[in-house]
């Protein structure tokens, strides 16, 4: 596909423009972003309305390099390929622009390094978008080699019936809260179980989006958690 053809896509949850690179942290958040989704594009020496501008630099080139092999952990797999497109009105002048393969990782989460911390991103949209905790637990469970099976534990119940109760969906802490207010479930928890700790809640809840009794949804700013859509 010619690059013009890939730029009139716009930006969507497999492509983003880059206009130049100078910080490869920062890049490294977009790898982050496509290697935990479904892979994508990022198309260097591109402004955000589409306009080709080039990159003007090794460095630039060599920056990119060090996104994925320095600030990304496990290493993502990316293709880099070098375009020089003539562009107008410049006279047919040739620009640079790096188009950037990012494959979907098979050894998720893939985090981007920045000071010191490690954070995985998700592409949402034209977003990258913190993952969370929620996604972090999803991709530790589906990395275990033995099977997991639903349980259905007092706690299970507790919170299979708060997503019931709110099919428009709530964030996580508030969803917690809907778990242990009062009602019958409530009263059959042994004390040692009347509590829902947020460790067990993200572990359960990465369960049942696993096991399709819920889903995770961007919204708002906010990541919410709803029942499973049924037919």
């Amino acid at each position: 596909m010619k690059i013009e053809d890939l730029i009139a896509q716009g930006e969507h949850q497999q492509q983003d423009f880059k206009y130049k690179v100078t910080d490869a942290v920062k890049l490294a958040r977009s790898v982050s972003a496509f290697a935990n989704t479904d892979g994508g594009r990022l198309l260097i020496g591109v402004r955000d309305d589409g306009t080709i501008h080039g990159v003007r630099s090794e460095e630039e080139i060599f920056m990119m390099h060090a996104a994925a092999c320095k600030y990304c952990t496990p290493e993502p797999t990316i293709q880099f390929e070098t375009l020089h497109v003539p562009t107008e009105p410049h006279g047919g002048r040739l620009r640079t622009v790096v188009v950037c393969t990012i494959s979907p990782s098979a050894q998720r989460p893939v985090f981007a390094l920045e000071d010191g911390r490690k954070t995985a991103y998700i592409r949402v949209a034209d977003e990258n978008i913190v993952a969370s905790p929620v996604h972090l637990a999803i991709w530790r469970q589906e990395a275990r080699l033995q099977g997991e099976a639903y349980a259905d534990s007092p706690a299970e119940h507790l919170l299979l019936t708060a997503l019931a109760q709110h099919p428009k969906g709530l964030p996580l802490n508030p969803l917690l809260k809907a778990a242990l207010s009062p009602h019958p479930s409530a009263l059959s928890l042994q004390p040692s179980t009347s509590s829902l700790p947020r460790p067990l809640a993200i572990t359960l809840l990465a369960r049942f989006i696993r096991f399709g009794l819920a889903r995770i949804q961007r919204r708002d700013q906010s990541w919410i958690f709803l029942p499973q859509e049924t037919e």
